[in-house]
């Protein structure tokens, strides 16, 4: 029972990034994807690449600034070797939380506290997603004119709120029964409202944050929009601002491997909005997705570099 459950989870994202598959295949024509993504401009796969990398510093900035809202630090050398590693780790195994936990793990031999690892991680991660819902309610605007009106453009709206109740809860697991108290992972909860009050309930750590987090939801619209250059997509910088960040949303979500599938899917339908046909909008998404492997390649090589000194270090 205990090993069905392990492989529950990854047998229905398995399942559901084939379905996502099957759908394309259906939907689009991939000879037509082949082709528009083979003659992609070789500057906007160079460009795409080099915005992924500002994507990496940005997002050790980000993990940096909620460490030090918690009270622990890490030289920013350090924090992009870690975060790549989680990157690396995040397109190797099925979904973001297996890259999660190689960085935690990671953070730990680094010389943080299980503690600090963990509530930094995973306040990280919940300020990512958070972010992301508030630039796509602040573009809703936009998205309406596209959408129409209909029942749609609640969805994100009601996100944002219930977003808003999920860390006001967080930032109450520490009210629990004392009688509770001698449970671990009770104990585990209660560090981590504690450290959810101080990035969240605190100003200037949470608006300063939130920015980094939206610049670099901003940052990953600019690579889609320099793909759509390169396959001469009729998509703007303003259409990609607005529709990148639900694509970015989608594609979070806990069931597809790395994205793959659901993103294709919200690519093919979001900027089918503005014009882009069915072949332009997978070229975009494969070549994005390809792009997020190629800069996720040197966590690879700091996981053997790691593992090396490990190793010497064991050695008499």
């Amino acid at each position: 029972m205990t090993l069905v459950k392990r492989l529950a989870p990854w047998v229905l994202k398995f399942t559901l990034t084939g379905l996502a598959i099957w759908y394309l295949l259906k939907k689009v024509d991939v000879g037509a994807a082949w082709e528009a993504g083979r003659d992609v401009a070789s500057w906007a796969l160079v460009a795409a690449v080099l915005l992924q990398v500002v994507q990496v510093a940005i997002c050790a900035v980000r993990w940096q600034m909620v460490l030090r809202a918690i009270g622990s630090h890490l030289p920013y050398r350090q924090a992009v070797a870690l975060f790549s590693m989680g990157i690396f780790f995040g397109q190797v195994l099925p979904g973001a939380v297996g890259g999660d936990a190689v960085r935690i793990w990671q953070t730990c031999r680094a010389g943080l506290s299980l503690t600090a690892a963990f509530n930094s991680v995973t306040l990280e991660r919940i300020a990512t997603v958070f972010g992301l819902v508030l630039l796509v309610v602040m573009t809703q605007p936009l998205l309406a004119s596209r959408l129409g009106d209909g029942a749609t453009l609640w969805v994100f709206p009601a996100l944002t709120v219930a977003s808003l109740a999920g860390i006001g809860v967080l930032m109450q697991l520490d009210r629990m029964p004392e009688a509770l108290r001698r449970w671990r992972i009770v104990r585990g909860f209660a560090n981590l409202a504690g450290d959810t009050r101080r990035l969240f309930w605190r100003r200037r750590p949470a608006f300063s944050v939130l920015v980094v987090v939206i610049v670099g939801h901003i940052n990953l619209a600019l690579v889609v929009w320099c793909l759509a250059l390169g396959l001469d997509a009729p998509a703007s910088l303003l259409d990609c601002l607005v529709l990148v960040p639900p694509v970015v949303l989608i594609s979070t979500l806990p069931i597809s491997i790395a994205g793959w599938g659901a993103r294709e899917v919200a690519m093919v339908t979001l900027f089918g909005l503005v014009g882009v046909n069915a072949a332009q909008a997978t070229a975009m998404s494969v070549l994005f997705g390809l792009a997020s492997m190629v800069i996720a390649l040197p966590g690879g090589g700091f996981w053997l570099l790691s593992t090396d000194r490990a190793v010497r270090q064991l050695e008499p």
